[in-house]
């Protein structure tokens, strides 16, 4: 059963985005700050990220097939607020073993909270739009947190990050409490809970998830790699800013050109230009070059992803594939900062430009066998 959320309601699930998706903003800063103030190296640094991006994963699994029977409210305030405590405490300290076991628990927590504003989603009028709205809503999340938070770092030291992060969190724990939307299932929600996932949609999740992989492996050292090649902080500040203020224009676009777009093209245009985008960004050693690509790179995420949720909530009827959104996105996500910390451990950032040429050919073949059927690009282009 479609719904309306209500002004209220909308905020609530907007800042549930913003909070839980807070990593797609921040990963360059987040891998920075470990590497350059808590000396960790690439690997290290990486693996702390990941363990985030894993705990989010193992709560969105675990939820995701329960989010008819929980409390989505209650889920969603107390997630955000454990998420929160964990980055405050992560704050005072620089033990890594501490460290480790803080970003787990907040990506458990923080991903559990998530599942339920996802699932909520899906049920909305037009979960397409919807979407579109909440990336937009993370895009000027991102302008005032890439435009603010190298200054505060800078001033007060890296351990003000985690502190961001914890007030993020918090925020969004209050708000939710206050606001969360309910959801009216449907009378035969026990039928719909028993049909098997579309392979097709299948297709779908995996071929997003490897593109979340290039997404965070590459990001994740988008800094480093501006600071290897000698451009000064300034400079790759502004091409943070400058990325920030794309995606809030391609969070749009993706709703404006809901109906004028074909979620085909889309799909398939996606990993490829991720790929270039890419190797681009881990090759230039011209700053031109390098902050035109970073700066375009998470909005390219951003616009295909919003077409692919839409498509997908469409597909599965049963709604469980967009309850587990932030395991889809996760699983992918967090195998990027460990193993692009690996490749340019033993490799160089050239390689992650080599492993993304990889994974986007994959997911671009995902992607075409979820429109494997005449029937499927019908359905999916009549009301895309």
């Amino acid at each position: 059963m479609s719904q309306r959320f209500g002004v209220k309601g909308n905020i609530a699930l907007m800042v549930s985005h913003c909070a839980g998706m807070l990593d797609l903003v921040a990963l360059p800063l987040w891998i920075g700050i470990l590497v350059a103030t808590y000396r960790f190296d690439t690997q290290q640094a990486g693996g702390l990220v990941t363990l985030f991006l894993c705990g989010a994963v193992c709560a969105s699994v675990l939820i995701a097939p329960r989010f008819k029977k929980v409390n989505r409210r209650l889920v969603a305030s107390v997630g955000f607020l454990i998420s929160g405590l964990c980055f405050f405490a992560a704050s005072q300290t620089s033990e890594y073993f501490q460290l480790a076991l803080l970003h787990l628990v907040a990506g458990l927590s923080a991903s559990a909270a998530l599942s339920m504003a996802h699932g909520t989603f899906a049920r909305g009028e037009n979960p397409h739009r919807l979407f579109a709205i909440a990336g937009f809503t993370l895009g000027i999340l991102g302008f005032v947190f890439m435009g603010a938070t190298p200054n505060i770092t800078k001033a007060a030291g890296g351990e003000a990050l985690f502190l961001i992060f914890g007030g993020i969190m918090t925020i969004a724990a209050v708000v939710c409490a206050l606001a969360f939307p309910s959801v009216v299932l449907d009378k035969d929600e026990g039928v719909k809970a028993k049909e098997v996932i579309p392979p097709s949609v299948w297709f779908g999740i995996v071929g997003i998830s490897l593109m979340a992989v290039t997404q965070a492996m590459a990001f994740s050292f988008m800094e480093r790699v501006g600071n290897e090649r000698g451009f000064d902080t300034d400079s790759i500040t502004l091409v943070l800013v400058a990325l920030a203020l794309i995606n809030i224009v391609a969070a749009a676009l993706a709703g404006i050109f809901q109906k004028r777009f074909s979620t085909k093209f889309v799909l398939f245009a996606g990993p490829v230009l991720q790929i270039v985008l890419s190797n681009i960004m881990m090759n230039s050693s011209g700053f031109i070059l390098y902050a035109v690509s970073a700066s375009c790179f998470v909005s390219l995420m951003i616009f295909t992803h919003t077409f692919v949720f839409g498509l997908l909530a469409r597909l599965d009827t049963s709604g469980r594939a967009m309850a587990a959104t932030p395991a889809m996105l996760m699983i992918g996500a967090a195998i990027g900062p460990v193993l692009g910390g690996t490749i340019v451990k033993f490799f160089g950032y050239h390689g992650i430009g080599i492993a993304a040429l990889v994974f986007g050919l994959i997911s671009l073949f995902c992607f075409i066998n979820v429109f494997r059927t005449r029937a499927l690009i019908a359905k999916a282009e009549s009301v895309s």
